[in-house]
Parts: C-alpha cells; structure tokens; sequence
C-alpha cells in the first residue's frame, strides 16, 4: 500500500469547509512563517469571497507523517450539485462537518447520501464548539440517526468523531477538553481513512475536473483509476459515448500544497492534472493506447429549473458592456457546458436567445454573474421549473425546505409557505428558535425568501433541497402588486419622485439615466402604472412662497441579481451590464403591451 489518503471535505453551506482547509494547511507548515496568507485561502474568486461561499470544488494537498494527502474542497450549496457528485470520485473518504448548534442541515444530507453510496469511508467533525448554545451530543446523535436513515453499512456507521474549532484553531476527541492544535484531526484521517490501493494494470483514469491556463489550454484532472499514466505516453481518450480519440500526454503534473508540481510519472491512486490532450469532457476516460477500457460514466442530477437568456436589445445596449453580440454569447455558454456538468444550454426558434437549463437560482445567478464581471450584457427572462409527463400526467419538482425563525413569527412564515402549496411536516423547538420543515414545489420557492425575510424582520434561516419529481400541486398565487413603468427616455429628477412616492416604492435614485418601458418601483395596487419622473419642476421668475419644501424621498430598493429574478414575472426580463442590473418590460411600449401582452396573461 502506499501512502496516499484521498479526503474530500463535505458539508451544509458555511458550516466552515473552508476554513479547516486553512487551517489543516497552516498546521502542515505549507507557508513560511512570515508569509501573508489571509484567510479562506481556496476561495479565490471574487465572487466566492464576496458571497462567503464556495462555487468550484478545489484540490490541495500536505504531507503529514510521511503520508500524503490529497484534499478535495467542495461546494456546500445544493444547487452545486453537480460539482460534489464528481468530485467524490476521487476520494477514498469524506470529512463531514457539522455545525454545533444547527446540525444536520439539508444540504449535509444530500452530499452525505451520495459519499455513503460510493461507500466512502466517513470522519465526522462537530465544528464551531465554542458557540454559545451549541449542542455537540444531539448533533452527534442527528449525524449516527442519518447515517442510519442513509442505509450506511456497519461500517460505515463506526464513524470516528472529532470535535473543535476551526476558527479558533483546535480540533480535540473531547468537546470539553479543547487543545491547541489541528493534529487530532489529521491523525484521525491517517488512522481511520483507507489509503488509496494500487490497481495494476493497464491505465484508467477519469477526468472528473479541469483547469485552463492561457499558455497550454485545457488541462484534464482527475485520479489515475488503475496502472501508471507517464509524459510522452500515448493514450486513448474515451469519450462518454463511447467514441475512442488517440491522443498524447505533453505534460504530468501532481498537487503539492497550493500548486502543482511537475513529475514524469504518476501511479494509480494519486490525483494528477495531464496537459496536452484536446477535445475531452468531464466524465471522460483517459486509458491504455492499445486496449482502452472505459471507467463507468459519472451521472449527475437533472436540472429542475430554466431561464431565457438573451441578448441585450434595450435603448442603453452597448453602453457599459464590450461583449454584446449574440455570437460572443452563445459562446461563453457553450464554454460554461463544457465544466459545469448540471448546466444544459439549449438554442431557441430565436437566433439571439436560448435556454439555460440549472439546478436552481444560485446555480443560473452565477453564471449571469460571472458573465456580467466578464464584460458581457445579456437580458434574461423569468426562471421556469422544469414540468415532466409521467403516466399522462404532469409532475413538477417538490423540494424540502428547512427554515429556522424566532417563534413569535413562526406564525408568519407557515403562512407563506402554505400560500404557495406548501405543506408543514416538522416543528419543534432548537434552542431559542423554532425549527420548521415543510415539502413544497419548486414554484413556491421562486419569490418566497424576499417575503419570508421581510415578514421576519431579516432574521429566518433557509435552506432547501430537491427532494423528488411529484403530481402538480395546482395554481401559486404570482407577484401581488403591479409595477411602476417609465414613460420616457431621460434623467430622473428628485421633483418627480417625491410627488410620485404615494404611488409605490421606487428602486431608482434621482440622476440616473433610464428608458421607456424600465421598471422603476413597484405599485401599491396590484396593476401596473405608466409614471413619468423625468419631468422637471415648471421654473418662472416668479418667487414662490413657502411651496419649495426640500423634497424629502425614502432610499430607492436595491435589488440583488437573485432577487430580482426571484421578483420579475412572465412579461418581465432583467437587463444585465457589467455596470448595472435593470428591471423592464419585454415590450417597451404601452402601445405593445397592450396588443402582443395577452399572451402572458393566458
């Protein structure tokens, strides 16, 4: 056997994956001492930083006792699926980490579910110990009860659990004992994960990543199955469909903490990244030049929601974005297909417009915004979930949905939930707040978080995940309030939104440039108002007497990316620039809306 463990990290959305990365890589001395590392160190992006969450699954690895090993972290958000499922190909066994106060949260279930299933073997890490009201033991408890739930093998189920802090730097067998180090962690995953075997034979190695530099273009990575893979070797690429292509390897390459380092051979059971083969896929099989064999093809979850994306055809095209043509669209999507497996672009009757199959709003909001940080503008149209037919009749995704809220608004949020079809299956007290659990479908979710935060003053917790295809649930109540629409093309004015303020609540500030047919607030009635604010105050040389009040205007609602796709309905798109996200009607006109707009309304 050789000295190799393959881990990767799993867990609900910041329960503090990336952070133990960091620190793990801190206590196997990767950085000099005077090094400047800063902290979430594998969130590179800008966009993972900013949201605090991880987007793209990432390999590292650190020597520990002569044993090398390789950690895999991946995303913690459901709508990332796709990234997890792969990934966990490469791994031997998994560390599952748990937060100590809220548990086992609905993504910790889905991920766990696919590692038990490829019988890895698990660690289970109680983190964040040191907060106040935290409950290590149920936790504990909740873990052994969904493992057992899991179908997990004996096994699987003598899981070791280690307790600690990784913000504060220690992990300890005993909760009430804390040390001051990381080793109690690393020495469980040396103990009690299998080292990774060697298979010989001739090569198999699937592609279960991949990374791209400018100066050698797409490079494969993945886990050498069986055999060695050596540089200048021919291969044969095995595609999913079974297509065999010659290929040959320039260059090998192994992880070696933050980097990677090159080497001319690379035995079965290490991760490595190969460079010079063309044309592959994630789910691809590297293997031997005379008698290739293939390594089974990785399946991911269908996607449960779609969006339109089109080009950019409002007054203000061009403006702020330098990637603009249909061409240079389309693609960046075909480009975004060939990493993000859950992701299904699909062409339209239109030339300029397509639809994007996702695995939910987070999955689609960071595409548009990798996309608008690129330089691109596009518009898209309002998420749609996906309906199947089975037996003759229509089933739509149901999805569970968790949400923690105080319990004087519980009242509240069961309310809006049950509007929208959903059904309450758990309530029960957690600490000083209730923890209720609920089935609803996909529709109701769309919407729903801007309402529920509202109601609770910002202070519910939600997490969901899709649960199942089940028959349709019937007719959701839609947007209940109408839109305030601009009239003509110009520059707001201060004047005209104070007068205008008893008609809705705005989400544009006076001095900003907008267009006939732009959303620019939302009505207090439930149908939509034609306003102009472009209009300025009727100047005379006349002095008027007390009538020139200050105007006195409530800060206008900005809209994040998601929430605005959670806002807009079926006549609606969201104009998105580098510079700006802009609500409009697709038809700028009055005239327009009033002749093609029936269609929506059917």
């Amino acid at each position: 056997m050789q000295n190799i463990r393959n881990i990767a990290i799993i867990a609900h959305v910041d329960h503090g994956k990336t952070t133990t990365v960091d620190k793990i890589l801190h206590a196997c001395s990767i950085f000099r001492d005077n090094e400047e590392t800063g902290d979430l160190i594998l969130d590179n992006n800008d966009l993972e930083r900013e949201r605090g969450i991880t987007i793209v699954s990432k390999n590292v690895s650190v020597k520990y006792k002569d044993v090398k090993i390789n950690i895999i972290d991946t995303p913690g958000h459901a709508d990332f699926g796709g990234e997890v499922e792969r990934v966990l190909k490469m791994a031997d066994g998994v560390l599952l980490l748990c937060d100590a106060f809220e548990g086992a949260m609905p993504q910790t279930r889905f991920v766990t579910q696919k590692a038990l299933a490829l019988g890895l073997k698990p660690i289970v890490v109680v983190n964040k110990v040191d907060k106040e009201n935290c409950r290590p033991e149920e936790v504990y408890e909740q873990i052994f009860e969904l493992f057992f739930n899991l179908e997990a093998t004996e096994e699987q189920l003598d899981f070791p659990v280690i307790y600690g802090s990784s913000k504060n730097g220690w992990m300890s067998t005993d909760y009430a004992q804390p040390t001051d180090n990381f080793f109690p962690l690393l020495d469980a995953i040396v103990e009690h994960i299998p080292a990774a075997p060697i298979n010989d034979g001739t090569l198999q190695m699937q592609i279960t990543s991949l990374d791209y530099s400018s100066f050698v273009g797409r490079i494969a990575i993945g886990r050498v199955h069986r055999g060695t893979i050596k540089e200048n070797q021919p291969v044969t690429l095995i595609k999913r469909d079974g297509k065999l292509v010659k290929s040959r390897v320039k260059e090998l390459y192994t992880f070696e903490g933050l980097g990677k380092v090159r080497t001319t051979e690379v035995k079965s059971g290490d991760i490595c990244a190969v460079v010079g083969i063309d044309g592959f896929d994630i789910g691809d099989t590297i293997a031997d030049f005379e008698a290739p064999e293939q390594l089974p093809v990785i399946s991911i979850d269908e996607p449960t929601m779609n969006m339109l994306f089109t080009i950019n055809n409002s007054p203000f095209f061009g403006k702020e974005g330098k990637l603009v043509t249909s061409q240079r669209i389309k693609d960046r999507l075909m480009k975004e297909m060939e990493k993000n497996l859950a992701l299904k672009v699909v062409e339209t009757q239109g030339a300029d417009s397509w639809l994007v199959y996702g695995r939910g709003i987070l999955h689609l909001s960071v595409l548009i915004e990798t996309m608008r940080r690129e330089g691109y503008e596009l518009q898209v149209g309002q998420p749609q979930v996906i309906v199947k037919e089975i037996d003759g009749k229509k089933h739509e995704p149901v999805e569970t949905l968790i949400v923690d809220v105080p319990g004087d608004v519980a009242g509240k949020v069961i309310e809006l939930v049950t509007q929208r079809k959903g059904e309450l299956l758990i309530m029960e007290p957690k600490g000083d707040l209730q923890h209720l659990e609920f089935e609803i479908p996909s529709r109701g979710i769309i919407g729903l978080r801007n309402n529920v935060l509202t109601a609770t003053a910002g202070e519910a917790i939600m997490a969901h995940r899709f649960k199942a295809y089940e028959p349709w649930k019937g007719t959701i109540p839609g947007r209940l309030n109408g839109v305030l629409i601009s009239m003509d093309k110009g520059t707001t004015t201060a004047y005209s939104i104070d007068k205008l303020q008893d008609r809705g609540r705005f989400f544009v500030d006076p001095g900003v440039d907008i267009y006939e047919g732009q959303i620019l607030g939302e009505h207090i009635r439930d149908n939509d108002l034609v306003i102009n604010i472009v209009k300025g105050k009727a100047l005379t040389n006349m002095r008027a007497s007390g009538t020139d009040d200050n105007t006195r205007i409530a800060p206008a609602i900005k809209f994040s990316l998601e929430e605005c796709m959670e806002y807009i309905q079926a006549d609606e798109y969201i104009e998105v620039t580098p510079a700006s996200i802009r609500l409009r009607k697709i038809f700028l006109t009055e005239q327009e809306r009033k002749v093609k707009g029936k269609a929506f309304q059917s």
